[in-house]
């Protein structure tokens, strides 16, 4: 290894250098990494953040001025990506509305069909998922999401015409989709925020799954319902169309309101673009590189933690997935609530999962260990599933499904770990695209695991969820354990190693993983 005097003197050719004229595969220097004992190589295949630090005058961004652009990028970026989110949960659950609105027995669904309605969602999500992801990667983020959203409001509103084979065929394309929302939202979120700002952003956007569990029941199919003789066309075919034209109207928005990356923004000076991009040099990663690397690729499968976070969202994601699409018939069969009452207590757990899920991710500010929250959360949530699944009292049962509703918290808090703790962008989107392959996977079985013959009570289902609640929240502590380990041992590391890596000037946006960057440190 080079030694500090001379890696010094190359760092001033490195700052000076041409970004643009350097080939991509061009090795500008190499640096062995102490805590992996691996040489790490910079290229010219740098973060895309790099070529706007070395343009023009360094910046300084002082505790007020950082505050006021804070503010900024949350007028101008949160309130759309709300919003999208709050509609795309509405298009999830429109099939669950739909099936006590008339669905089944228009289409004539017997036995185990229904499920497959569930379930064929996610197998498109899943079909998609690692396409999805490349496209993200390749083209710019903002405006690729922005067409898939267009095409799935499309292909929702067609809803309303088929049979059963036809809606199987479009639940499908529509999960193909859909299934590029959360990554893209994640890139998004890990572009604009620092590190520690992420979980309650995260927490924030997310959490309007809640707000549109609120409106999809309440605005829209309670009134379709209760006004359903006024309509010539059936209430639950009415349901798919306004969530259609809902969604396509909101395309058109993110495709020409939010910026593909922070330095294109038009709501930016020029000056408080080079103020956006110092404010996440602390963060280790930049806006994102548009090249697939394969050492990177390898890097993600090969980090027990991916593998972890895909445990996660399989455990957590079977609940989900039976929730999601037998909810309403839970209510309406097993606890005896009315159409109008089901539709109306639905609400009740998308308020609980608004109030719940910004509430737990407030509290990280007073304590700031987000992988507490989500392990206390997971805890809870069991304890919920318990009260749905094992008590004969209504209200018990009632109250375990409405609490249940903040259990996206832990999802949560993988997200905003991808979006935080995973640096190197082919990395962050292999890892992003493995963790909802197992959210996927979750929600294709959920509804599967709701067998008809047990209706309407469906014990092996609310079993499944007790269980898998318990293999989430180990799985959840494994991943807090590996954090606090990896952190230990970097702080443990030399200050001359750390040097060496330090003297490399815009360092932060070269685009290396968390493992090559000895300088990253995991947010717990």
């Amino acid at each position: 290894m080079l030694d500090i005097e001379k890696k010094l003197n190359l760092v001033v050719s490195i700052t000076n250098a041409d970004i643009e004229s350097l080939n991509r595969d061009h090795v500008i220097t190499t640096v062995l990494s102490p805590h992996t004992g691996k040489v790490v190589e910079i290229t010219g295949d740098v973060d895309e953040a790099m070529k706007f630090a070395l343009e023009g005058e360094k910046v300084t961004l002082d505790e007020e001025t950082d505050r006021k652009l804070l503010r900024k990028i949350d007028l101008y970026v949160l309130p759309l990506i709300c919003i999208l989110y709050a509609t795309q949960f509405m298009d999830k659950l429109s099939n669950s509305y739909a099936a006590i609105l008339g669905l089944r027995k228009d289409l004539h669904m017997v036995g185990d069909m229904y499920s497959w309605t569930g379930s064929a969602f996610y197998l498109g999500y899943l079909a998609f998922e690692f396409p999805a992801a490349i496209s993200l990667q390749r083209f710019p983020v903002v405006n690729t999401v922005a067409i898939y959203i267009i095409i799935w409001g499309v292909i929702l509103c067609l809803h309303s015409v088929p049979g059963y084979e036809g809606f199987i065929a479009l639940r499908t394309i529509l999960g193909a989709f859909e299934s590029a929302v959360t990554p893209a939202f994640v890139i998004v979120t890990a572009q604009w925020y620092k590190k520690e700002e992420v979980f309650l952003r995260t927490a924030i956007w997310f959490s309007f799954n809640g707000v549109g569990q609120i409106l999809g029941p309440g605005a829209i199919a309670y009134n379709l319902y209760k006004h359903q003789n006024s309509y010539s066309m059936d209430a639950w075919k009415l349901i798919f169309i306004i969530t259609g034209c809902i969604t396509i109207v909101l395309g058109f928005a993110i495709f020409f309101h939010l910026p593909n990356n922070p330095t294109e923004a038009w709501f930016l000076t020029e000056h408080e673009k080079k103020l956006v991009v110092e404010r996440i040099r602390g963060n280790q990663q930049g806006f994102g590189n548009k090249h697939f690397k394969k050492k990177q690729f390898i890097e993600a499968l090969t980090d027990m933690k991916t593998w972890l976070f895909f445990l996660v969202a399989l455990a957590t994601d079977i609940p989900n997935g039976g929730i999601t699409n037998f909810g309403t018939i839970l209510l309406n069969e097993s606890l005896g609530y009315t159409v109008l009452k089901t539709l109306l207590m639905s609400m009740v757990t998308g308020a609980c999962e608004v109030v719940g899920c910004i509430s737990f991710a407030y509290c990280y500010r007073f304590y700031p260990v987000r992988m507490f929250w989500a392990t206390l959360v997971s805890c809870l949530s069991v304890m919920n599933l318990c009260f749905l699944a094992f008590s004969s009292n209504h209200k018990l049962q009632m109250a375990g499904y409405t609490m249940y509703g903040y259990s996206p918290v832990l999802f949560i808090c993988i997200l905003s770990s991808v979006a935080s703790n995973i640096a190197g962008h082919t990395k962050k989107v292999t890892v992003n695209a493995i963790f909802l392959i197992g959210y996927c996977v979750g929600n294709l079985i959920g509804p599967q695991t709701f067998v008809a013959k047990q209706a309407p009570n469906y014990a092996g289902a609310k079993a499944a969820m007790v269980a898998c609640g318990i293999v989430a929240t180990l799985a959840m502590i494994a991943i807090w354990i590996l954090y606090v380990k990896e952190n230990k041992k970097r702080d443990a590391e030399s200050d001359e190693q750390k040097l060496v890596f330090e003297a490399i000037e815009n360092h932060e946006f070269a685009d290396l993983t968390d493992k090559e960057n000895p300088l990253f440190r995991y947010t717990v």
